[in-house]
């Protein structure tokens, strides 16, 4: 039975009681956070709050949890307490490398701030649900909390769950409401941008179903007959894995084009993730809807991306720049990246992005956001078409966090460039996705001692290095992720790409990057 002092969920005392929560934020934020001594509790929930459907597209995805590991640097605030939720227990060889990790403060320190609760349930729901549906869970976590005046969660997204998490627990959260969450899907995207004055393919939003996705594919071709392909996009997909190309241009041709197009759909779609099938995606697209638009097609091509954060003062703070790595059929699932954006047009990814940082920051909008496009250059130079909005972090948020955390520099907005306080500049190459099949059966100190072995480490003196994440996953699917940090784009590269041969040398490995 709920108790009586706690709105059920999803109920208007909820709502309230989650507006009074979130109230006390901004006080919290002005108070806490420009303070590097002051108490605080950091409640980690890196729960992937997202349609289950397409999180089982990714492999491991239950180690993705640890992406918000790179929150363990804030242990270097020397009473900073950190409660950090997982699935299923984390490796205790992987906490110990992040807290090694740690400038100036030693691990045993952080170590005693440090409180692991975990769930152990290996399912797809959401961490977040997993929590509440355990009283006797969320209970210890209520209790672990010391500082509760001075508490927050960090939340990798921000849906219904984690809006009733933060309530039962009293604690405001450094994110979205849910209730906006709907500016960041696909067909919102493309509205604001439009509103804003950004280029973006030419396209349909608000599609609802098959007899929608006909006839938006076959205007489409109509209106663009030198284009070849067209994509469809799931409103709430992410990591371009619920995204599908059609090839338009010669089912067009046919005497009765929505006829053909019905007809070839089932068997001419291309679908970016592996395991998917026409049933399944239209299954899907009924439910959450989505969007048509041309696949942007040019060379050299492009997908930046640009990073802001929304403070509970309603500062807009430009983060970082990305050019994204993208692989898939037609190249939209994401992969890594490199930072920083091409210096050709960080100046432009700086001002769309704050413009964008604005309109959702005036709609509400707390926390971390991204904004991607694709950029292709003609002979007059680069055009971007902007492409989605993502309330949330995401992957280029566990780089750049390390980057900071582990040099204690700074990113310059005039320059959109990296610098450490002693003024050097650093870049770097990341990805989620080295995967080989020889890495599988490894333990995550296993790895880490066959990196030791071939100096594949950050240094601190030096700050630059390698640093890995995703380690949970290496067991079972041959996978982690790769930081490589270093004085220049061409050094990150060069040392990833050692660092990579290395561990295949050391354990055998063939094949490339998944």
């Amino acid at each position: 039975m709920t108790s009586p002092h706690i709105p059920p969920p999803g109920s208007l005392e909820e709502d309230a009681a989650y507006a009074r929560v979130q109230a006390r934020f901004p006080h919290i934020y002005r108070e806490i956070f420009s303070d590097p001594k002051a108490p605080r509790t950091v409640v980690v929930m890196p729960s992937m709050s997202l349609d289950e459907r397409e999180l089982a597209k990714i492999e491991g995805v239950i180690h993705y949890e640890e992406r918000m590991l790179c929150l363990l640097m804030l242990l270097r605030l020397p009473r900073t307490q950190m409660i950090y939720l997982t699935s299923t227990p984390l490796d205790p060889a992987v906490i110990d490398y992040y807290l090694h990790l740690l400038p100036g403060i030693p691990g045993a320190h952080a170590k005693e701030r440090l409180h692991l609760i975990t769930a152990h349930d290996q399912s797809l729901e959401p961490l977040s649900k997993k929590i509440l549906d355990r009283p006797s869970l969320l209970e210890q976590l209520r209790r672990a909390i010391q500082f509760p005046e001075a508490a927050h969660m960090a939340c990798f997204n921000t849906t219904a769950y984690e809006k009733t998490l933060a309530v039962q627990l009293d604690l405001p959260i450094y994110g979205c409401d849910p209730a906006l969450a709907h500016l960041g899907n696909k067909t919102m995207s493309r509205k604001i941008f439009k509103q804003l004055g950004l280029e973006v393919p030419d396209g349909f939003e608000d599609l609802r179903d098959e007899g929608d996705i006909v006839e938006a594919l076959v205007a489409l071709g109509e209106r663009n007959p030198l284009t070849h392909e067209a994509v469809l996009k799931l409103n709430d997909g992410f990591s371009g894995e619920g995204n599908a190309i059609v090839p338009i241009a010669s089912i067009l041709e046919a005497a009765s084009p929505r006829k053909e197009l019905a007809r070839r759909l089932r068997t001419e779609i291309r679908f970016e993730a592996g395991n998917e099938n026409w049933e399944s995606f239209v299954e899907k697209f009924t439910t959450m809807n989505g969007i048509a638009e041309v696949l942007v097609e040019g060379e050299p091509k492009e997908s930046p991306s640009v990073q802001l954060r929304i403070n509970p003062l309603g500062e807009v703070s430009l983060v970082s720049t990305h050019d994204q790595v993208l692989s898939g059929p037609s190249g939209q699932i994401y992969q890594g990246c490199t930072f920083p954006a091409d210096r050709e047009y960080r100046r432009y990814l700086h001002q769309a992005g704050v413009s964008v940082g604005d309109e959702l920051r005036d709609r509400g909008v707390l926390g971390r956001i991204g904004v991607d496009f694709v950029s292709v250059r003609d002979t007059e130079g680069w055009r971007h078409y902007a492409i989605e909005i993502n309330i949330r972090k995401g992957g280029t948020t566990l780089p750049y966090l390390m980057l900071e955390f582990l040099t204690d520099g700074s990113y310059d907005p005039h320059t959109g460039l990296f610098f450490t306080p002693t003024g050097d500049p650093r870049f770097y190459y990341a990805t989620d996705n080295l995967v080989r099949e020889a890495y599988q059966g490894l333990t995550p100190s296993e790895l880490i001692d066959s990196a030791v072995l071939e100096s594949l480490h950050y240094h601190a003196a030096s700050q630059q290095g390698i640093v890995f994440h995703l380690l949970g996953a290496v067991t079972d699917f041959g996978k982690i992720g790769v930081l490589s940090i270093a004085p220049s784009p061409d050094a990150a590269k060069r040392q990833y790409k050692t660092a990579v041969d290395a561990l295949d040398n050391a354990t055998g490995a063939t094949g490339s990057e998944g």
